[in-house]
């Protein structure tokens, strides 16, 4: 199977975090037989550390795809990953503004040229104490009811053993595995001939990351929660 183009930057991104994967942890990269081959894909993915963009990106890319990641609009602003972002084709998400919607018509634009599209519906790093998925926003569901493409539930473990944001540690030492596994696409035909309303991308976010938590259950060996950890001002 021949790899798909990435271009000058997408090689440069490559030759950068490959070895800063194998760095500061131990990856083990499985269920990349659920990517396609080709054509577009839905990644929905939990979030629970900085540095899961890195593994996600190498997971897709060592599958010989390319990721292409719907990611917060400010990033564009530091001077050279700005530009590794421009060039690797990766989609800004403005929030809160009147081109909100316009990350998702790109999403869209994405699955439809048959690319990778990955996005963290949680929409930033998850405050659950133990690092189990939150209430997500929507944007997931109406990328994954657009078109009819595989969504697959991707989720990450250890990546916030080395790089715990909200507690200000880095801790690359002894190096830790860092896991990143998909599961099945999962099934959405219940949805696609229903009018898309709130009520139904509720259904389907919240079908979206029972699957990753049920996933990251599995990768942790414990059972997961009922429900997903809120914070103060989330909609219901």
């Amino acid at each position: 199977m021949r790899r798909e183009k990435c271009g000058f930057w997408g090689w440069f991104a490559a030759a950068v975090f490959y070895p800063l994967s194998w760095l500061v942890a131990r990856p083990r990269y499985e269920g990349r037989e659920h990517l396609p081959a080709r054509g577009g894909a839905l990644l929905v993915a939990n979030h629970i550390s900085y540095l899961d963009p890195v593994y996600t990106a190498l997971w897709v890319h060592s599958a010989r795809r390319m990721p292409r990641f719907l990611a917060k609009a400010s990033l564009w602003k530091v001077p050279l990953f700005g530009t590794v972002l421009r060039g690797t084709g990766q989609i800004p998400v403005h929030r809160d503004s009147a081109d909100a919607q316009q990350s998702l018509r790109d999403g869209v634009t994405g699955l439809a040229e048959g690319k990778i599209v990955v996005i963290y519906p949680e929409g930033t790093i998850s405050r659950d104490p133990d690092g189990w998925p939150m209430h997500a926003r929507t944007g997931a569901a109406r990328l994954a009811l657009a078109g009819d493409v595989p969504v697959l539930p991707v989720v990450h473990w250890g990546t916030r053993s080395v790089y715990d944001h909200y507690n200000r540690r880095f801790r690359p030492l002894p190096r830790t595995t860092v896991t990143v596994r998909a599961g099945d696409p999962v099934d959405l035909s219940a949805y696609r001939d229903k009018p898309v309303d709130a009520t139904v991308l509720r259904e389907v976010t919240d079908l979206l990351m029972n699957r990753c938590k049920e996933l990251l259950a599995e990768v942790r060996g414990e059972p997961a929660p009922a429900g997903f950890f809120r914070r103060a001002g989330d909609p219901s």
